[in-house]
């Protein structure tokens, strides 16, 4: 499972619907509907704040409008918590960083002309994060 910390602009086609996919798939976990990934470490950000499930939604809507921007239709009624104002969660630069690079060996691999757009461009965080100074978070698994 890896849910982004970049902002989904960021994403080329297969990442953008990997991350829809397994962000529902956390969604299941988190509102009790699965017993699988219960203890994944992605999900540690989101059991953090007060309303996880708002978060994810708030995660979710991201995917969802960056979706909708290229065109593409994500079904938005999945999206349980639909928040419409909630708590941006800090992530640090260095978990930016590790993304990123992490990003970009990805779009080598299987997208040339998104690699391209890479290249030429640096990170920003999705809409519910916040850029904090510090290194790679704990919970990811390098």
């Amino acid at each position: 499972m890896r849910l982004w910390s970049l902002h989904p602009q960021h994403l080329d086609r297969a990442g953008l619907v990997a991350g829809w996919r397994e962000a529902l798939l956390a969604q299941a976990v988190l509102a009790g509907r699965t017993k699988g990934y219960r203890h994944h470490p992605q999900l540690v950000r989101f059991t953090a704040t007060p309303k996880p499930l708002e978060s994810i939604g708030a995660f979710l809507s991201g995917l969802r409008d960056e979706a909708e921007l290229r065109g593409y239709q994500f079904d938005a009624s999945r999206i349980l918590e639909p928040a419409a104002e909630v708590a941006q969660i800090p992530v640090t630069q260095g978990q930016i960083t590790f993304e990123w690079h992490h990003l970009g060996k990805k779009l080598m691999r299987r997208s040339p002309e998104d690699a391209h757009r890479w290249e030429h461009s640096g990170p920003s965080p999705h809409p519910l994060f916040i850029v904090v100074s510090g290194e790679m978070e704990r919970w990811e698994r390098p």
